[in-house]
């Protein structure tokens, strides 16, 4: 039996892992490819056919929506599933995708289940069941499977409640994050990162958390949060928002990976704790724009 290939396409080292193991956990007899960017996307593309391609909106050299845009044009014939990963789930965004020919979208940050669920959905309506199930599990199609891209078009609510200002919107509002603040000033950290007073919306899979910036570096950012928002797990993926302008559709998304969780006070009633995340985009934009945040202090549109 023939076994069923994916190509994983994404500038960021970590998320492909991500990608990558949590399929291998579901599907081990899964054939898993991977492509830095777009460009090296295509050349794979060329030679060979994949089941289904897993790919990044925003990566250098060719987006995920160029690539979309080649494969249609190139091969009209094969109508290769393709599932967009991305941090962008608003409106305009996801009417591109859809009008450019994708099967369907998951938001970052995700969770196994979500990813497992989004990719047996895509799969099933063109590969046969016995060759998804192969010789591992069956995957399990929980709840938890978020909606198609027409159903979040139509804003069907996902429902939980609001934390500290921040609520868990529709399925297209809750990948565009919560609306936050920057503030404008900055003081000097001996070095190791400049401090700020302004605000940043830091998601995981399950959570919305507004925090407070307490140190940034073009490798990391370390924010403050409340407990009452919500504690994420290390090594988890996460997405940070930052606000550029009035708009509140109009944010800067930096993906990264938790390494810290400390809390502010020996008291374990203390409300604040510490997240430090390490950013994992390989994007030079993103770069650019993370330097101009450090030398400015404040959020303004530069990315």
């Amino acid at each position: 039996m023939q076994k069923v290939k994916l190509l994983v396409v994404d500038d960021a080292s970590f998320i492909r892992d991500l990608i990558k193991k949590a399929v291998r956990s579901r599907f081990p007899h899964f054939v898993l490819e991977e492509a830095v960017n777009g460009r090296r996307a295509q050349s794979l593309l060329q030679k060979n056919i994949y089941d289904l391609v897993l790919c990044d909106w925003e990566m250098p050299e060719l987006s995920g929506l160029e690539l979309i845009q080649w494969i249609r044009k190139e091969f009209p014939d094969r109508k290769t599933p393709f599932i967009m990963v991305t941090s962008r789930g608003d409106r305009e965004h996801v009417l591109q995708a859809i009008e450019a020919g994708v099967s369907d979208y998951i938001g970052k940050p995700f969770s196994n289940d979500q990813l497992i669920s989004k990719i047996v959905k895509v799969l099933s309506k063109r590969v046969s069941a016995d060759r998804i199930k192969g010789q591992g599990r069956q995957a399990e199609m929980t709840d938890s499977t978020a909606s198609s891209s027409l159903e979040a078009l139509t804003g069907k609510p996902k429902s939980a409640g609001a934390t500290g200002g921040a609520t868990h919107q529709s399925s297209v509002s809750v990948l565009t994050g919560g609306s936050s603040q920057t503030g404008s000033s900055a003081s000097s950290n001996g070095g190791k990162g400049a401090k700020y007073k302004g605000q940043v919306i830091v998601r995981v899979h399950d959570k919305t958390m507004p925090c407070a910036i307490e140190t940034i570096t073009l490798k990391e950012i370390k924010v403050i949060a409340r407990k009452a928002d919500g504690i994420p797990q290390l090594f988890e993926q996460a997405v940070i928002d930052f606000e550029q302008g009035e708009q509140d559709s109009d944010i800067a998304r930096i993906n990264g990976c938790i390494y810290l969780l400390q809390s502010l006070d020996k008291k374990m009633e203390a409300e604040g704790y510490k997240i430090g995340i390490l950013f994992v985009d390989d994007d030079p934009q993103k770069f650019e724009y993370l330097s101009k945040i450090i030398a400015s202090g404040t959020g303004q549109k530069y990315y």
